[in-house]
């Protein structure tokens, strides 16, 4: 059926259906004429209006929903005539995830996101229906009731204003009135801080509708409620109009990337070239799968599940604890117990294999969120992960005293596999590595992605660690060292200088293995801000980096907080409490080359030996050209082998650099120079997840 607006001639049976019970409720109101509907079926959502959220029309079975995925802000999307004043507006919703204590609403007379009646669908008590009014910011709930509800259900909901009537229905069936004449007139919204699906959405004049008896069971709530739902700054109402023109979502700008399509700028290249991945499937192709929950991405990542997309659709907080028991069984497992985070200690850590699977693709067109689980892919080749965030896998060591050598989480680890292609992804602090590669693991191309340390804010995920040490210190016997006079560091000097993430990229796990001369891995584009260690450290094998950021400028600076004089007392006690502050290493002949990157406030920027430097077995080959490395304020450009280089390798005498296996690289690319790296990679169309706004398909695509 796709969209329709006043005057319409026909309006569908269906919509006609899904009238009957407001009209038949009000003694059969004449004439109730369709003002605007919208079933999505044309695939678009031309007509509506997005202000803040993650929305897309989605295929879903044969036909098409219009789906809001992010849950961290309210989201709006609004249509329809800001001179309507009676009319009901009805769809049907269903919540795929309320995130807790959320609301979906489905809204009238909306002039702007701070003035709007609305029926809101709550997750509160084990459900709340209820009808809502917010004006010049303030939120109020008018009338409420106990309503059941459950995710993933479909309710069929209509909203009906009449003067100072408001009735709202849920499946036909009259449930709630309220009587306030506040807001006039306006257009019809849809408000979520919920992933959910909206379908079906019909306005219809209300006509001359007299005041029912209210619901017996409603309870009269004039006041705001201090619910979740945030209170915003009001803004200035907005006027849209039936025919107007949406407002898109925008494009990239500046660079030539905001064409996605017709660039070349983000193909696939390094050593997982020719990799296809799962391909570039319909959305109705049965290898095609859209997932909302853990226990669906369980099924999709299944062992010959014979699926070949995997489209994340929502953040998934996947920790052991919070993941249902149906979602408990292989991939996932239980990882290691966690033992000192206040949230992780709630939600566990899961552990997910990805093992067997030939072509295979795993994306999100939103940038979606994972978090508390880290990722094994085994024995796979032609894999692809784009446009996905890493989040919340680091707790604090009292275990190891500081050594990082118990909990083995890292976000994504890579073995025994060949040809897997990592694009466009964020990877926040760990707790061991961010991605590493082992076990002969060949063709892995990591590019466009960011891996980042904490920011140290009040209520970042560090911040809540160390806030929770603080409340209890003698539990924890290390931090209590370091805040007593013995070290003398503040709660602020700790989280500065516990902020930045450790290790970056292991390749090659095990001293002098057989199989780490297959390793191969080229970095491109990447931004790594704060990361102590590790970009990468290789192991026999091949490593390529060009056109990366080692951006090191606040790690630096914590670094210098921990004097001499601490560092002894630390030792001393066999704790370990400070900085790294090595850039890329190569050993046991590895070979790495650095090239059109950009290195900051790093000490030891290029090292070759990682174990002893009078024995060349464990040196490796590594040289740098066309590189801007910045200490302290002090600027070099050029590479390695430049007398006086402080590029040079450390701290084994240089090995003459060559590549394992063969002469020159096996593939073509292109770079970029250096000086205006960092604004790029930091742009808001650089790397990480979420920067790219383009068609769904190209997610797909390895060649544009």
């Amino acid at each position: 059926m796709g969209k329709t607006r006043r005057p319409k001639a026909i309006v569908s049976l269906i919509v006609c259906l899904s009238l009957m019970a407001g009209l038949f409720y009000f003694g059969g109101v004449s004439s109730a004429a369709v003002q605007f509907s919208d079933d999505f079926e044309d695939g678009n959502a031309d007509g509506w209006t997005v202000q803040y959220g993650t929305w897309s029309v989605e295929q879903e079975g044969s036909g098409y929903v219009y789906y809001q995925s992010g849950t961290s802000t309210e989201a709006r999307s609004s249509a329809g005539d800001a001179a309507w004043t009676d009319y009901s507006v009805s769809a049907d919703v269903t919540v795929e995830d309320f995130g807790g204590s959320n609301r979906a609403l489905v809204a009238g007379r909306y002039q702007d996101g701070n003035n709007y009646y609305a029926l809101s669908l709550y997750n509160s008590s084990g459900g709340k229906l209820e009808i809502r009014k917010k004006s010049g910011g303030s939120s109020s709930t008018l009338v409420s009731k106990t309503y059941p509800l459950a995710a993933g259900t479909v309710y069929n909901v209509k909203l009906e204003l009449a003067g100072s009537t408001i009735n709202a229905y849920v499946n036909g069936v009259l449930e709630l009135t309220a009587s306030d004449s506040a807001i006039a007139s306006g257009g019809i919204g849809l408000v979520a801080k919920a992933a959910v699906k909206y379908d079906n959405i019909v306005v219809s004049d209300a006509g001359a509708v007299p005041s029912p008896s209210p619901a017996p069971t409603a309870t009269p709530e004039p006041t705001p409620t201090g619910s979740p739902e945030p209170t915003a700054t009001p803004t200035p109402t907005a006027t849209p109009t039936p025919t107007a023109t949406p407002e898109p979502t925008p494009s990239p700008t500046p660079s030539p990337s905001s064409s996605p399509g017709t660039q070349s700028e983000y193909d696939l290249t390094g050593f997982s070239s020719g990799n296809p991945g799962g391909g570039n499937l319909s959305e109705t192709d049965s290898a095609y799968r859209k997932v909302y929950t853990a226990a669906e991405l369980g099924a999709a990542l299944k062992r010959g599940s014979g699926v070949k997309v995997v489209e994340i659709m929502n953040d998934l907080n996947l920790g052991w604890n919070e993941i249902p028991a149906s979602a408990q069984t292989s991939p996932f497992a239980a990882h290691n117990t966690p033992l000192t985070h206040p949230v992780l200690l709630e939600t566990g850590v899961s552990k997910i294999t990805i093992d067997g699977f030939n072509g295979l693709t795993i994306f999100s067109a939103n940038g979606a969120k994972i978090k508390h689980a880290a990722f094994t892919i085994k024995r796979s080749s032609n894999v692809i992960i784009r446009n996905l965030e890493f989040d919340e896998l680091w707790e604090w060591d009292e275990s190891s005293k500081g050594d990082y050598d118990r909990n083995d989480w890292d976000y994504l680890t890579i073995e025994e596999s060949s040809k897997v292609w990592i694009d466009h992804c964020t990877f926040n602090k760990a707790y061991d590595g961010l991605v590493d590669v082992k076990k002969g693991t060949s063709g892995v191309t990591i590019s466009w992605s960011v891996f980042q340390g904490d920011d140290g804010g009040s209520g970042s995920w560090v911040t809540q660690q160390i806030n929770a040490l603080e409340a209890n210190p003698p539990a924890y016997p290390m931090y209590a060292y370091l805040r007593s006079s013995a070290v003398g560091l503040s709660k602020a000097d700790i989280i500065a200088v516990a902020a930045s993430q450790k290790k970056g990229h292991l390749v090659g796990a095990t001293e002098f293995a057989s199989d780490n001369a297959e390793l191969e891995v080229t970095l491109h584009h990447n931004y790594y801000k704060d990361i102590q260690d590790r970009m990468p450290r290789l192991r026999g094998g091949n490593a390529h980096a060009y056109n990366i950021v080692m951006d090191n400028a606040d790690a630096w600076v914590a670094k210098q907080k921990i004097t001499p004089a601490m560092e002894a007392a630390l030792s001393s006690k066999g704790y370990k409490f400070g900085v790294t502050s090595n850039g890329a290493i190569s050993t046991e002949n590895g070979a790495v080359l650095v090239e059109k990157s950009v290195i900051t406030d790093i000490a030891s920027p290029v090292r070759n030996n990682q174990t002893d430097p009078e024995d060349a077995s464990y040196t490796g080959k590594i040289r740098v050209l066309d590189t801007i490395y910045s200490l302290n304020g002090v600027s070099y450009r050029g590479g390695s082998e430049s007398s006086g280089s402080p590029l040079a390798p450390v701290p084994a005498p240089a090995i003459a650099f060559s590549w394992n296996g063969f002469t020159n690289l096996p593939y073509s690319y292109a770079t970029d120079d250096p000086a205006s790296l960092q604004a790029r990679l930091t742009a808001s169309n650089g790397a990480g997840a979420g920067k790219l706004t383009w068609a769904k398909a190209n997610w797909l695509l390895t060649d544009y």
